[in-house]
């Protein structure tokens, strides 16, 4: 049976608002991630999620947890309703011959709709991942100038040198327009197609067939409960299993990098020197991290998806007569 049809305005408010409340519960955790997936052995700062957290919160303040937070919320809400769309979009169409889908549809869906949000994700990604990772790096100078500071009398004036100029989005985005083009804030293209589209090939089947269980026929509608922990186990399953993948593509498009942090060429590079320097469990830093964050950041895009808010409101607006 075809995948019963919203309108397009419903799936991609919906998608919006279920983005924009997921990253709002789970940013904190998403920052972490990114500062442990870019530290490389030498140059730890920190040793865990809440050490992170906590040191964080000690040099930067609590809304220091929060920096990039602003280019997410802009921008999550295309990015979440291009990709539940898009994803509704493919099923639909894979399916007008009324037979129930294959789980090779099912994944052709998925990559579709991987393969479409990276046209919000990579620059978005990109933007966010400057910001949160700016902190790390100053740490990382300030205690570096503070250990120089021990071992000599000359080097007062160090920690003042080592003082964080705060950048914004927006100066990021002009700068990188200013001197690369619109490729700038599509640095990493490849590496979030790598991640993003993978992850949906397993994300949107599993979902799907999860879902199904909580079905009492196939024309009703799961519990909500059911959507929300179908959305949470599918998703820390893809996270998990894309994760290698999101450490190359943090690597790559940070554009700052820490005292001795080593440089990356390409995705073959990248891969080539975390694996002989840090070894093949560095291509898991900040997976337990990203499956708190994708689990209930689905869970919830997939319970307002499916309850189906944007509906509700779109039906209240008065009809225009013909």
């Amino acid at each position: 049976m075809a995948d019963k049809q919203i309108s397009l305005p419903a799936k991609l408010i919906n998608g919006g608002i279920a983005g924009l409340i997921g990253v709002t519960c789970v940013f904190p955790i998403d920052l972490a991630k990114t500062r442990l997936q870019n530290q490389q052995n030498g140059q730890r700062m920190y040793t865990s999620m809440s050490d992170c957290l906590i040191k964080t919160i000690r040099s930067e303040g609590y809304f220091g947890m929060y920096r990039g937070a602003a280019v997410n919320l802009t921008l999550v809400t295309p990015e979440k309703a291009i990709k539940l769309a898009a994803n509704d979009f493919f099923r639909y169409h894979l399916s007008k011959d009324g037979k129930k889908l294959t789980l090779l549809k099912e994944m052709l869906a998925g990559c579709g709709a991987g393969t479409c949000q990276v046209i919000v994700t990579t620059p978005m990604e990109m933007l966010k991942i400057q910001l949160q990772d700016a902190g790390r790096i100053a740490a990382q100078k300030k205690l570096m100038a503070a250990q120089a500071q021990l071992s000599s009398t000359t080097s007062a004036g160090a920690a003042e040198s080592v003082v964080e100029t705060r950048t914004t989005a927006m100066q990021i985005t002009r700068e990188l327009l200013r001197s690369k083009g619109i490729a700038g804030l599509y640095k990493g293209l490849g590496a979030t197609l790598l991640r993003d589209v993978p992850f949906s090939i397993v994300y949107f089947p599993l979902f799907a067939n999860l879902n199904k269980l909580g079905q009492k026929s196939p024309d009703v509608k799961a519990p909500f409960y059911v959507s929300f922990l179908s959305g949470c186990l599918a998703g820390s399953t893809a996270a998990v299993a894309v994760n290698p993948c999101d450490v190359i593509k943090t690597r790559l498009q940070s554009l700052k990098r820490g005292v001795n942090e080593d440089t990356y060429s390409g995705i073959l590079d990248c891969t080539r020197k975390i694996w002989q320097k840090e070894g093949p469990l560095a291509f898991l830093k900040g997976a337990y991290c990203r499956a708190l964050v994708i689990a209930p950041l689905f869970g919830i895009a997939q319970v307002v998806y499916f309850i189906g808010i944007a509906e509700f409101f779109l039906d209240m607006l008065p009809k225009r007569r013909g």
